[in-house]
């Protein structure tokens, strides 16, 4: 693996138990990364295959390294998780056995300066995880958005109580001077919020997740994905996804909980919905990090991991 793309997985184990399971051979890790889950994945067993994606090329790049001992068993693919359908039907599958999501954004993205993810380091405000696709960065929304459009991210995104305010400085200043630098943002910031820390967070905190997260499109991002992973999991295949905030859990926690429904008429009624049970949860409450994977790996401390098993039923989509 190279060496700028060491990122370290979360909630591993469990995640590669409930996944693998159900003895399939046939499996697609969502998030790819630096290729640490895909790479437990396949050395479980000779006769796995994986089809490995990510929207970063260095992921990709490193991955591909990584996993080059397992010869063809391994499918990198270079795209967003919501268009997995397209990869395998790209290398010939109409169905897999195992489905793995690990959202958000990886720790090489954070710690890498030229990315703009971080309010650590003085960059281009970029924060796309695609940094080829060409799409707008977080300097392109700060410096086109009107203020209200800005206050709704920061809002919906990032639950920061003082959006208001800050869409209406962004808007302000970029009248002289337009939005560059994560440095520029993050001294804002700390003048509009205080120095003080909101809820033992730095005050530029949630506004950089807002952002990037409205970059990414990523809670979009993910629940077409949810709905791609159900047409595309074979019939006893399984999802396993790990969230690392409560936007994303959220999504999650619902999505498998109206796939586990017969009904959804309301109560008291007679069913005509004709509601068919496309999920069965595996998880009842999320699984999260132990103590020793705490200590080793701090970023652990927010993940949650949910897991359904895909029953014979039509897709609802």
């Amino acid at each position: 693996m190279t060496a700028d793309f060491l990122h370290i997985p979360v909630l591993q184990k469990e995640a590669v138990t409930l996944l693998t399971a159900g003895n399939g051979t046939r499996f697609l890790d969502g998030t790819l990364g630096g290729g640490g889950d895909s790479e437990a994945i396949l050395a479980g067993a000779s006769d796995r295959q994986l089809i490995g994606i990510d929207r970063d090329c260095n992921a990709i790049n490193a991955a591909s390294q990584r996993l080059a001992p397992f010869g063809t068993r391994f499918h990198p693919w270079h795209g967003r998780f919501s268009q997995m359908e397209n990869a395998a039907r790209e290398f010939g599958w109409d169905k897999v056995d195992g489905i793995l999501l690990d959202i958000g954004v990886s720790s090489p993205q954070i710690d890498t300066p030229e990315r703009g993810f971080s309010f650590r380091f003085d960059a281009p405000l970029d924060m796309r995880m695609d940094a080829d696709s060409g799409d707008p960065t977080a300097a392109d929304l700060l410096n086109t958005l009107s203020q209200k459009e800005l206050a709704d991210i920061f809002w919906n995104y990032g639950e920061e109580k003082f959006s208001r305010p800050i869409a209406k400085a962004i808007v302000a200043r970029r009248e002289t001077k337009p939005w560059q630098t994560t440095t520029e943002l993050a001294e804002l910031l700390e003048r509009v919020v205080g120095r003080s820390h909101q809820h033992g967070l730095p005050p530029p905190t949630r506004v950089f997740q807002a952002l990037r997260i409205a970059v990414n499109h990523e809670l979009d991002e993910l629940t077409e994905a949810l709905k791609a992973a159900e047409r595309l999991l074979a019939p006893g295949g399984r999802l396993v996804v790990i969230s690392f905030h409560s936007l994303e859990d959220r999504i999650v926690k619902h999505y498998m909980q109206h796939a586990a429904l017969s009904c959804v008429c309301p109560p008291a009624m007679p069913c005509t919905c004709n509601k068919k049970v496309t999920f069965e949860i595996l998880t009842k409450k999320p699984s999260t990090a132990s103590a020793e994977e705490l200590q080793a790996n701090p970023r652990s401390a927010c993940a949650k991991l949910r897991a359904a098993l895909r029953t014979d039923a039509p897709s609802e989509f």
